[in-house]
């Protein structure tokens, strides 16, 4: 499985295995840093974690995945990894400003609700955070609520802690 993995990665890649010159890990590895660009050796450690975590699978589940799936894999992740890139700068030189809290309308109040729920339990954490339209704290409300596990349910119960909020606020 894993050779045909790596038969599916770069040209580059490729030839870097083939003509890879130590015998034990690390030299492999420190050889990999000294001789192949970013993009190929991001390429290669993502596929060593992922044909490790294939061969996990297999021996602790015996779950067998194919060579296509674990190159697809690879691919969108290091998609994913591109889409992180720092953003580029502007003509002066500075960055555009990171996406912030939206204010509302003049005059009115903003309530953000959120849930999380835990994987090991059935616990589940409700907030609502209020604020005016200059981002001024206004007031706030945390729940743990447990025998919730549909992240739906947690969602509804998050937006009914935002309106009991609202009703404690004063005008």
């Amino acid at each position: 499985m894993a050779r045909c993995v790596w038969a599916l990665q770069g040209e580059e890649l490729l030839e870097f295995i083939a003509q890879a010159q130590q015998g034990d890990a690390r030299g492999w590895i420190h050889e990999a840093i000294a001789v192949l660009h970013h993009e190929n050796l991001m390429r290669l450690v993502v596929t060593l974690w992922a044909i490790w975590y294939a061969r996990r699978k297999v021996i602790h589940e015996e779950l067998f995945q194919s060579p296509l799936s674990t190159h697809s894999f690879v691919k969108k992740f290091l998609s994913e990894l591109n889409m992180e890139k720092p953003r580029a700068e502007n003509h002066r030189g500075e960055r555009p400003p990171a996406p912030r809290w939206i204010p509302p309308p003049q005059g009115m109040m903003k309530i953000n609700v959120d849930a999380a729920l835990s994987k090991n339990s059935s616990m589940t954490v409700i907030a609502a955070v209020a604020r005016d339209e200059a981002g001024i704290f206004q007031g706030a409300s945390a729940l743990v609520v447990t025998g919730v596990s549909s992240p739906e349910i947690a969602e509804a119960l998050a937006g009914k802690e935002g309106l009991a909020l609202e009703q404690n606020l004063p005008l």
